[in-house]
């Protein structure tokens, strides 16, 4: 019998993830296979004597459904394999590495550009920079922190004094400056990828809010995959190494956009908005992945 642990993160009680967890453990047992919860935090990997110490033995893999960097790295270090692999989910956390891996693959993206590190609170925010960005964008522009899930972090300026009010608030914080897709306002697909092939699809609308979240509000229905929104989510998967993600799919007027990349997608929404078994087609990926 195949052994397979999923990684929590240890101080999450939102109810998406702990029915993520639950929900993957579930429909491993269906399969034949054993899956043990684990919380992040329960000293599953150190570093002694020089080497890395996991303490995962036993296991035949790790669906890995949090984004500490250094606890996925040090489990693939001592030889652990993880779903997804601890560089992808690197490169989903942070949303302007998302963007510069995926730059120059033919892969279609809002103009963006990345705001510079600043390290100084009491450092008044760069005019030029400021300046560079409205050429560029216009208003209304998006204002994106690089790290954040659910929504959160994404803002909208619509003019000069939002603009600078934003840069204060983040300027210590990694973040970046996006074109506004007005046509895709509250608007979007949230479209699940396994194994590299789209499986199930959602459009997201959200009549009070620019963000299209169904954590902020948005209201899901069954959608169908245009052909071009597909090769995109399944060419970023391939690009990221990605087993499973949920990829957000801003509908322009010229076409698809990437907006997100999320390597642990919550996939309760979209299961009951579509009634296809994600926790399913997940778990037989894993198993099918390690025999």
């Amino acid at each position: 019998m195949k052994r397979i642990a999923i990684i929590i993160n240890a101080y999450s009680r939102l109810p998406h993830s702990l029915n993520q967890s639950a929900r993957l453990k579930e429909e491993f047992a269906k399969l034949g296979a054993a899956a043990d919860v684990i919380k992040n935090g329960q000293a599953a990997a150190r570093i002694e004597n020089g080497n890395v110490a996991a303490a995962l033995a036993g296991y035949d893999a790790c669906v890995y459904l949090d984004k500490d960097k250094y606890l996925s790295a040090m489990l693939e270090k001592a030889g652990m394999r993880l779903f997804d692999r601890h560089a992808a989910v690197e490169a989903c956390d942070d949303k302007m590495t998302t963007f510069i891996a995926l730059a120059g693959h033919g892969i279609p993206v809002p103009d963006t550009l990345p705001a510079p590190l600043c390290y100084d609170a009491d450092a008044a925010p760069s005019a030029a920079l400021l300046d560079a960005a409205e050429r560029a964008f216009g208003y209304p522009m998006i204002v994106k922190e690089s790290y954040g899930s659910l929504g959160r972090g994404v803002y909208r300026a619509v003019d000069r004094k939002q603009l600078e009010e934003l840069e204060e608030k983040l300027k210590l914080l990694p973040h970046l400056f996006q074109r506004y897709i007005s046509e895709s306002a509250g608007r979007d697909l949230r479209v699940i990828t396994i194994g590299g092939r789209c499986v199930a699809a959602m459009e997201r609308r959200n009549e009070g809010d620019f963000r299209s979240n169904i954590e902020l509000g948005g209201k899901g229905t069954p959608a169908s995959i245009p052909d071009e929104a597909k090769r995109v989510c399944e060419k970023a998967a391939e690009l990221l190494g990605l087993d499973y993600c949920g990829t957000d799919i801003l509908l322009s007027k010229d076409g698809p956009l990437l907006c997100e990349v999320n390597s642990n997608a919550f996939f309760g929404g979209i299961e009951s908005v579509t009634g296809v078994n994600i926790a399913k087609k997940y778990a037989q990926h894993v198993l099918c992945a390690i025999d």
